[in-house]
């Protein structure tokens, strides 16, 4: 396991199989927080966030690399300590009470850290072993099954594909039966079945009020969740429903069929109006806020030639690859 996981495996050990009710009833939120801030050094990697995320909440966290995802979700749950800010996980404050929360979050790490000189069970019981869970057997039986690990539960771990590890991780972090999972990039490099049998799993959980935030570069999956949040370089972009995050921007596209498409797409971006083009294989996209000079833009270039242009619906990538390429990063350089 990760130091990371160990040390939430530590934390959570102290009666944790014992004792999983909170001290006040139904808190509205899972994660309430307010104006959370983190610097590293001179880094700023978590600047003014603010989200909430109901119970029964699938939430879908995206953004670039390096963009502060993973140290945002360790401020909402206690592993880190925001240098300003405030709020609650499953009632509990950050700061003060953050021993509780880790009692009661599962935590799946954005690499795989489980031991593959051990089967799938033996994982399992060693984890159950750290939360000191009660009937410990049961517990693994009931979390094989859950998780159709059944039938491979003697299998040793190495010898897994990346769609059962991430099965088995999963299971891991359900042992404890948490009210709310943090998922860092939980599908990086599954194969596409893999990735919708494990979507499918956590629609499930949600379904039985278990508030799930997860962050993800796949806009398949971006749009299987309630809600999202953009973050890039420390800052939250936009944030809702899906439908709501497209529409903040105001953004217009255009798909645009025929030849050449990269060299008119160079073409486009030299005119008013077009703030974005991106080519989709064989369809070109242009987009923009000024929706008449983007029109206008599209006609100049299409017009007398063989191209076809059709207003089209914003997308989510359309939307995000507009926020990326309009932030700076962290030491000020253009994105």
């Amino acid at each position: 396991m990760s130091a990371t996981g160990a040390n939430m495996g530590n934390d959570m050990g102290n009666g944790a199989g014992n004792d999983n009710t909170p001290p006040h009833d139904g808190p509205r939120y899972a994660i309430d927080v307010h104006n959370l801030n983190k610097h590293f050094g001179d880094k700023h990697v978590v600047n003014d966030v603010s989200l909430q995320v109901a119970p029964g909440e699938i939430f879908g966290f995206l953004g670039p690399n390096g963009s502060g995802k993973t140290t945002s979700i360790r401020l909402m749950c206690g592993l880190l300590t925001p240098d300003s800010g405030s709020g609650t996980c499953l009632g509990y404050d950050i700061v003060r009470e953050s021993a509780q929360i880790k009692r009661r979050v599962g935590y799946m790490t954005q690499r795989f850290s489980y031991w593959d000189d051990l089967t799938i069970r033996e994982n399992l019981d060693f984890v159950a072993r750290i939360y000191r869970m009660p009937k410990r057997r049961e517990c693994v039986d009931r979390a094989l099954e859950s998780l159709g690990l059944a039938s491979r539960a003697n299998q040793l771990t190495g010898a897994l594909s990346g769609g059962w590890k991430q099965r088995l991780a999963l299971a891991a972090c359900m042992l404890h039966e948490p009210q709310l999972l943090l998922l860092d990039e939980p599908t990086a490099g599954v194969d596409p079945n893999a990735r919708r049998d494990f979507w499918e799993e956590l629609h499930r959980l949600a379904a039985h009020g278990i508030s799930v935030l997860v962050s993800t570069h796949y806009m398949d999956e971006a749009e299987r969740c309630h809600k999202l949040a953009y973050i890039a370089y420390g800052k939250l972009l936009a944030q809702g429903t899906a439908a709501e995050v497209i529409a903040s921007q105001d953004l217009q596209t255009w798909a645009i069929h025929g030849e050449q498409l990269t060299a008119l797409s160079t073409q486009l971006r030299a005119l008013p109006g077009v703030d974005q083009t991106v080519v989709f294989g064989t369809v070109l996209h242009a987009s923009g806020r000024d929706h008449a000079a983007l029109a206008a833009a599209i006609e100049r270039v299409v017009s007398g030639t063989s191209l076809r242009a059709q207003r089209i619906d914003t997308g989510l990538e359309d939307v995000f690859i507009y926020l990326m390429s309009h932030t700076s990063d962290n030491y000020g350089g253009a994105a």
